[in-house]
Order: C-alpha cells, then sequence, then structure tokens
C-alpha cells in the first residue's frame, strides 16, 4: 500500500466533505446549530473512519513477525503460530465500520485465536 496514494484518498474524501457541506448549507440555509453540527460530524465520520482503516492496515503489526511469533497465548501461554489472513470488520465512532486485514494467530496448545493489534 502505497502512502502517497493513501494521501491522496485523504485529500479527495476531505475535499468532498468541504464540497458537500457547502451545497448543504446552501439547501438548508436555515438549519440549526445541532443540525449544522450533526451532519458536518456524519460527513467527517466517513473521513475519519477511512483514515483510522488505512493507518491500521499500514501498520508492521498486521503480520506476525518472529517477535510476534515469540508472544505467549493470554489463555495458556504457549507460543502463538501464524494462521494466514483474515479480515475483521469494527464498528467506529458515527456507526463507520472498519475492515481491518491482519495474519491471525492461533495458540497450538489450546486453540484460543489472537487478531493482532496496531
Amino acid at each position: 500500500m502505497e502512502f502517497k496514494s493513501i494521501e491522496d484518498r485523504w485529500r479527495e474524501m476531505s475535499e468532498e466533505v468541504i464540497e458537500g457541506m457547502k451545497v448543504w448549507r446552501q439547501e438548508h440555509p436555515r438549519a440549526t446549530l445541532k443540525e449544522i453540527e450533526t451532519t458536518l460530524d456524519e460527513r467527517l465520520a466517513r473521513l475519519r473512519a477511512q483514515m483510522l482503516q488505512d493507518t491500521a492496515l499500514s501498520s508492521p503489526a498486521r503480520t506476525w513477525s518472529e517477535q510476534a511469533e515469540a508472544e505467549r497465548c493470554p489463555v495458556c501461554g504457549t507460543k502463538l503460530k501464524g494462521r494466514g489472513q483474515h479480515e475483521r470488520e469494527l464498528q467506529t465512532q458515527g456507526h463507520q465500520t472498519v475492515v481491518l486485514e491482519r495474519e491471525y494467530g492461533e495458540c497450538p496448545g489450546c486453540g484460543a485465536g489472537l487478531f493482532p493489534p496496531g
């Protein structure tokens, strides 16, 4: 994932928020402060979720390294092993979904699974 393309996506989404708010305000000239705030928060939530997802996916923690494989199972203490790529959907602020793809870890001792943080 090239960071320049991420920046371009963020910039484009930021411009969409700005333009969208300008158009919305023209269409709602008598909106209350609360209505303006709610609309702005909804638009910013999409940008925030995309930035959160992209930043998390650029983390080295998304794959198991030798260091991660040396980590112990929080349940039984056995060394964890990588078990392939898995997607996980998480809800963030503003009821937005963030999709993370990470290398899932599994304990060969008790079978507990671990989705790496970060």
